[in-house]
């Protein structure tokens, strides 16, 4: 026996120090190191740790002995790494020898602990904690995995006041991603073990996603065991009955929305492109069911301000499918929809491109929910114009393709199949633009109309050689239901807004082309353009209204800007239907949507002049319907005039000019006895007969320009236009166009009837000479000779015709380079003009004070007396 003192602190909250002398029995033993078979001279945390064993397992833990461990841990907080240590090296043993009752007291005691402590001397306990969880993690035994992860789970909700420098969790991460792909025979067992996985992917996420220090867990390697294990157990489904937190679907799901609501901005992509991994390597675009509810999970969990880093994933991603089956990339494409459709209903902010070529988002607090027109939105739209063009080569293909040995049926499905990617890419560019607020919408649609191909110009952005006429109509097509879908519910609030030049003489222009379906997708975008009121519903087919006041239509008065707008562009949409209402494909929808047309004009823009351009217009496709000179099928004509009477008696009614109304009441009437064929509900029946020619003769059966304008005799129109007959513009390059563009036709690709820039300038340049007289003319005598020439009409019809056939054929077979000098001739002519008016007018007047001129380099000055100098009448007094 030996004597020895020992410094022990008075206290924890002291300072000071003591002596206490205490007796030790040092035997020999203990001078070896082994008084751990001693009970009396074992370290008293031992002691402690020991006493909370019971003999038996089944009794539990003994919770007296385990309120003593408590009370002197939370009294010594520096033996908690001893007491943490010597635990796990008890747990370590009696999982080695399958004592899995005492494992289970020990984890109790370690959770208890957890609980207790909240010091930073729990540091050094967790690493003994995470190191016994991780032994069980390990075991194959599921029920130490599933308690391990209960433990975990427990330990991942304790908040703890100071962040981890060290610890790292990534074999708690693959651990976990291992148990959510559990294959155990037993089914009940692998959906423990299942839900277990889960749980403690949960507490992984919980415990790291909101520690700056723990970024790491957003990395690709931890994010794709993550993301797959979660999507797995969402995929299979087996345990549908099941409900809440024992369903491993729905607790899946429900981390998979708390993981992708923590998100930051910089995270996005690493947590997104997990997913689109898991949906190739499962095959699960075909069907895409499971991708489009995956999505939808991922724009409804993610903040507004990320959605368009998902929509640029999936962007990318259809890029690296796009040599994929035809059914894949309509799957991806048809989630692209998805999260735009989401992203539109959602609280999206303005996305603007700031100088470092990063992302500002201003949040909308009051506006609509929208995307602002940057580069992520023209990005949309350029790569989903680029699919749409890859899938029209698809399904077409090459001429070797198609002549190879493949049977007819697999050619077809694979055109319907590729019918499929286009309609999803034109629902998508339809639905993307059409969710863009009003002020953005035009923009959008100036961008489609310039990818709008046409065969054989250079100036679109969207070859059309190698696809031919076909592809090239395909494309147009698909674009203007594009276009439809955009401008469907728009509402500008000027017209020239809504309608700008560069817009407007594009799309006219494509009804100058002989397909129907193409000039029908034109007349739907100008009905959704110009309908401000929504008053086509009304109008919907071509009738003789009886009683337009009971239809309530809703307008208002023609503003300024509106005004300026028919004056400047009112002409375009004349020709435009004028031309459209004379081609001989036009079907029972054609005329329909042409009376809609005018009548919303009449509702939308019409004023005092434009009433009368419109009767104008009115009478003159009579006349061309009387006449003839185009050699159109009587169908045509007699649909012509039915679409004459509708619209003039929807325009007598709604200008409620009594004496029109009557005549065109008249004349109605008079068709109905004796002419159904010209009424439009007649003439558009399945089995209408129809005559052999139309009596010119009998005026009463057409509207006449005198009576027209008798009626018309009131305040406010200019009835001297009535008797102008109104003439297209460009009737002469129409017609001239149409030839040139028959004449370029192979017997392989017809090509359809669009102008190029080169003939519809040298062709204007040729109208202008040609009606401007020149010098010689005007300075010719008056004589006799003159004025009968003048007055005598006889073979003024063949000198036309042989006019406009040698301009047709110098502009169709005079090389290049010759229209090049003759337009620039006339180019010279007109600067040349030009300057000689700005030197008059320039010029300063005469001065009292004299001017300078300078001759032989010297200046003289030049005076003028008043009396001489010529003033305006208003400065003479």
């Amino acid at each position: 026996m030996m004597r020895r003192y020992r410094q022990v602190p008075r206290s924890e909250a002291d300072g000071t120090f003591r002596y206490r002398h205490t007796w030790e029995r040092r035997s020999f033993l203990g001078r070896l190191g082994v008084c751990g078979c001693c009970g009396p001279l074992r370290p008293r945390y031992k002691r402690l740790v020991d006493n909370i064993f019971p003999e038996d397992p089944k009794d539990g833990l003994v919770k007296s002995d385990m309120e003593k461990l408590t009370f002197y841990a939370v009294s010594a907080p520096e033996k908690l790494d001893r007491i943490g240590a010597y635990l796990a090296e008890r747990l370590t043993r009696d999982v080695v020898r399958h004592r899995y009752g005492y494992v289970g007291i020990a984890m109790e005691a370690l959770d208890q602990l957890l609980m207790a402590c909240h010091s930073q001397s729990i540091k050094p306990f967790v690493e003994s904690f995470l190191h016994m969880v991780a032994k069980l993690l390990e075991s194959r035994e599921p029920d130490l995995q599933v308690l391990g992860t209960n433990s975990f789970v427990k330990f991942a909700n304790i908040e703890e006041d100071t962040p981890s420098y060290h610890r790292r969790y990534d074999f708690f991460v693959s651990q976990f991603s291992a148990m959510c792909h559990s294959t155990h025979e037993d089914p009940e067992t692998r959906s423990r073990i299942r839900v277990a996985g889960i749980k403690g992917l949960q507490g992984v996420v919980r415990k790291t996603v909101n520690d700056e220090l723990q970024a790491i867990i957003w990395e690709p390697q931890h994010m794709d065991k993550l993301i797959p294990s979660m999507l797995f157990n969402m995929q299979d489904n087996e345990d549908s009955e099941r409900a809440g937190e024992e369903n491993p679907a729905s607790l899946a799901e429900s981390c998979f929305r708390e993981l992708l609501g923590r998100a930051a901005y910089g995270n996005m992509n690493n947590a997104v492109r997990p997913v689109l991994v898991h949906l190739d390597n499962h095959r699960l675009w075909d069907p895409n069911d499971f991708a489009v509810s995956c999505f939808r999970i991922i724009m409804y969990s993610i903040q507004a301000q990320h959605s368009h880093h998902v929509i640029q994933q999936v962007l990318s991603h259809l890029d690296t499918h796009s040599k994929n089956t035809p059914r894949v990339r309509a799957g991806i494409v048809q989630v692209l929809l998805e999260t735009v459709a989401i992203a539109a209903k959602g609280s999206i902010g303005h996305i603007a491109h700031n100088q470092n070529n990063a992302y500002t988002f201003l949040s909308s607090v009051s506006s609509p929910p929208n995307l602002w027109l940057g580069p992520t939105v023209l990005e949309v739209f350029n790569t989903l114009l680029k699919h749409l063009r890859m899938s029209v080569d698809f399904e077409l293909g090459d001429g070797s393709r198609r002549n190879s040995t493949s049977s007819l049926s697999s050619v077809r499905t694979k055109e319907s199949e590729e019918r499929i990617v286009q309609n999803a890419i034109i629902q998508t560019i339809g639905f993307f633009g059409g969710n863009l607020p009003d002020y953005q919408r035009a923009e959008v649609m100036m961008f489609i109309m310039g990818k709008v191909p046409v065969y054989g110009t250079p100036c679109h952005t969207l070859d059309t050689v190698k696809i031919g006429h076909q592809g090239t109509k395909r494309i147009q097509a698909m674009l203007l239901s594009s276009l439809i879908m955009v401008t469907s519910g728009f509402k500008c609030k000027t017209m020239g807004a809504g309608l700008p030049a560069a817009f407007l003489e594009p799309l006219c222009s494509i009804s100058l082309m002989e397909d129907s379906e193409l000039r029908q997708l034109v007349l739907e975008i100008l009905h959704n353009i110009i309908d401000r009121h929504d008053n086509r519903a009304k109008l919907r087919g071509i009738r003789i209204i009886p009683n337009v006041a009971a239809l309530k239509f809703k307008r208002e008065k023609i503003c300024k800007e509106d005004v300026v707008f028919m004056k400047k562009h009112g002409q375009q949409l004349y020709r435009h239907i004028y031309l459209g209402c004379k081609e001989e494909d036009n079907l029972q929808k054609n005329f329909e949507l042409l009376f809609t047309a005018l009548a919303l004009i009449t509702i939308e823009l019409a004023n005092e002049e434009v009433v009368i351009d419109l009767m104008r217009l009115s009478i003159a496709l009579q006349d061309m319907a009387l006449v003839n000179e185009e050699n159109m099928p009587m169908f045509i004509r007699c649909g012509i005039m039915a679409l004459v009477a509708a619209y003039l008696n929807f325009l007598s009614q709604m200008i409620a000019n009594p004496p029109f109304c009557q005549h065109v009441s008249k004349v109605i009437e008079l068709r109905s006895l004796d002419a159904p064929y010209l009424l439009p509900e007649h003439i558009f029946r399945e089995k209408c007969v129809l005559p052999d020619s139309l009596d010119r003769e009998d005026n009463a059966l057409y509207f006449q320009t005198a009576d027209l304008a008798e009626a018309m005799t009131v305040p406010g129109y200019n009835v001297e236009r009535l008797s102008i007959p109104y003439i297209p513009q460009v009737t002469v390059l129409y017609t001239v166009g149409k030839i040139l563009h028959r004449c370029k036709q192979t017997s392989r690709d017809r090509m359809p009837r669009r102008k190029s820039f080169v003939d519809t300038i040298s062709l204007q340049v040729d109208i202008i000479s040609n009606s401007v007289p020149d010098q010689s003319q005007l300075a010719e005598e008056i004589t006799f000779e003159t004025l009968k020439k003048a007055i005598d009409t006889t073979g003024l019809e063949e000198q036309e015709r042989e006019r406009r056939r040698q301009v047709m054929e110098k502009f169709q077979k005079a090389p290049f380079e010759e229209i090049a000098a003759h337009c620039e001739s006339k180019a010279n002519m007109l600067h040349d003009r030009l300057a000689q008016i700005f030197e008059l007018t320039i010029r300063p007047p005469p001065s009292p004070s004299g001017t300078v001129t300078v001759t032989s380099g010297h200046a003289q000055y030049q005076s003028v007396p008043v009396y001489e100098m010529k003033f305006p009448d208003l400065c003479v007094y």
